[in-house]
Formats: C-alpha cells, sequence, structure tokens
C-alpha cells in the first residue's frame, strides 16, 4: 500500500511503502530506480503486527519504478502500486506516479 503526502509547495511528496504481514517474510527491503535499485540501502521496518514500512520524500512530476526485495531472495511487486510496466527481466515492476 502506497499513502502520499505532497508538500506545500508541490514539489515533493513524502510516500510511505507498506506491505501486511501476509506477505510472510522475515525481511523486506525497498529498491527502485529512486536508490539505484540497491538491494540493501533501504530496509523496511516490521511492525509489531508483522507489517513491514519505510517512507522516502521524492520529487513530484515524477514516475518511480520500484519492487520489494524479500529476505535476500524474492521479488515482489507493491499489490496497490499506481501502475505496472515490464522489465528487462521479463517481469513487472510497481509504478509509483507523483
Amino acid at each position: 500500500m502506497l499513502t502520499k503526502r505532497i508538500s506545500k509547495d508541490g514539489k515533493k511528496c513524502r510516500v510511505t511503502f507498506q506491505l501486511p504481514a501476509d506477505i510472510e517474510a522475515k525481511t523486506v527491503t525497498l529498491c527502485g530506480d529512486f536508490n539505484a535499485w540497491d538491494k540493501s540501502a533501504l530496509p523496511m521496518k516490521q511492525r509489531k503486527d508483522g507489517s513491514f514500512s519505510t517512507g522516502l520524500t521524492l520529487e513530484t512530476s515524477k514516475e518511480y519504478r520500484f519492487r520489494y526485495w524479500l529476505d535476500d531472495e524474492r521479488w515482489e511487486n507493491d499489490w496497490e502500486a499506481d501502475a505496472y510496466k515490464p522489465n528487462e527481466f521479463g517481469s513487472e515492476d510497481s509504478i509509483l506516479s507523483l
């Protein structure tokens, strides 16, 4: 799930990325073109209910590709992304439109 809060000047947006507990993962990292797809740069915090969450401030008027890296072994898309687009690996990336 994505939650967006646009700044008063409209140039930045605070985005909260969340995955539910039923994702059945021990670790989750947020990866995307905003961090050069670094699998260790943005680890998500696990909440008491088992869900995962992290936040980022990004520029508006842009589109971002992203995915979640689970347990250092598998990719997962955001189930409520703004869209999905094919990637060069034969799967799809989640799209965040700001």
